[in-house]
């Protein structure tokens, strides 16, 4: 059988779409969702996924502001700047891209972020909060992968899930969201030191795959049936693109697609939901900021 392919890019339209709603009521209040980036360095991959940034939040009338810095900015001056934007009324969403240049502490910094601007749910009150099962504001790539699998239909409650990477801005969240209410599944993480991955994957019934290693599950880890998210994106050498490089995911996608029941393609998958799910995340910061209910 052929698996459904899920595009992250049409379901993030939709979801773009319903905020724009929300939006517009906002602005009839005087409120128009303002997202600040930090970037330091310039590293491509960084830059490409801050430009699309930008271009949500200019596409839905959010106010955008990117602050570019040289590698060589100093660890205290990037902090007194994270300061400033938290008293800054301005700002209601701060996000500092990762990674940053080997000589600052990235726990540091992002602790620094005011947890009603950490729009990108990678503080640890942020982190703390989505393990209790509280409300907060939810790191955007495993928000947005959950997403994707509401929109599969399946009934998660039960199943079982393999996580394969251990990342805190993926697999770490992506576990805790998916084990507790109201999706209820159980799940197993897998990672780099993981005895036989392919006695875990076999049994899941849905693999989300987080390694950050092109196409490193391969057909043969995956039983028939099974719905598999593909969060990496790797570069790897290909003389036919005028770049020298096509980008392709974690998993062996041709003959996974033959055999799962869902599968997400990169590019066009998961990416596109991680930005959606950022200007989700910023509207939801302003409204809170103002004591305003929030609409999901």
């Amino acid at each position: 059988m052929a698996a459904t392919v899920i595009y992250g890019k049409d379901l993030a339209r939709e979801l773009r779409n319903s905020l724009s709603h929300t939006l517009e009521r906002l602005k009839g209040k005087g409120i128009v969702p303002g997202l600040t980036v930090v970037l330091v360095g310039d590293d491509p991959a960084s830059d490409s996924y801050v430009r699309g940034k930008e271009k949500a939040c200019l596409e839905l009338g959010m106010v955008s502001n990117t602050l570019r810095f040289p590698e060589s900015m100093a660890q205290d001056g990037l902090l007194e700047l994270i300061s400033r934007l938290n008293l800054d009324d301005s700002v209601d969403g701060i996000l500092v891209q990762v990674p940053l240049p080997k000589h600052m502490d990235t726990d540091l910094v992002l602790r620094t972020i005011d947890p009603a601007k950490d729009v990108d749910g990678f503080h640890p009150v942020s982190i703390g909060k989505l393990l209790l099962g509280q409300e907060t504001f939810i790191s955007c790539t495993p928000h947005g992968v959950v997403k994707i699998l509401e929109k599969t239909g399946m009934p998660l409650a039960g199943l079982e899930v393999v996580v394969v990477g251990r990342s805190n801005i993926v697999g770490k969240p992506m576990a805790m969201l998916l084990m507790q209410a109201p999706h209820h599944c159980t799940v197993t993480v897998c990672h780099t030191r993981t005895l036989d991955l392919k006695a875990h994957t076999l049994r899941a019934d849905i693999v989300i795959v987080a390694a950050g290693k092109p196409r490193m599950v391969t057909a043969d880890m995956i039983r028939p049936g099974a719905c598999v998210i593909d969060v990496g994106v790797n570069r790897v050498p290909d003389a036919s693109k005028a770049s020298g490089f096509a980008l392709v995911g974690d998993i062996d996608y041709v003959p996974i697609a033959e055999k799962a029941s869902f599968v997400t393609p990169v590019p066009g998958g998961v990416g596109p939901m991680t930005i959606t799910m950022l200007m989700v995340n910023t509207v939801k910061a302003a409204c809170l900021r103002r004591g305003l209910a929030v609409e999901n």
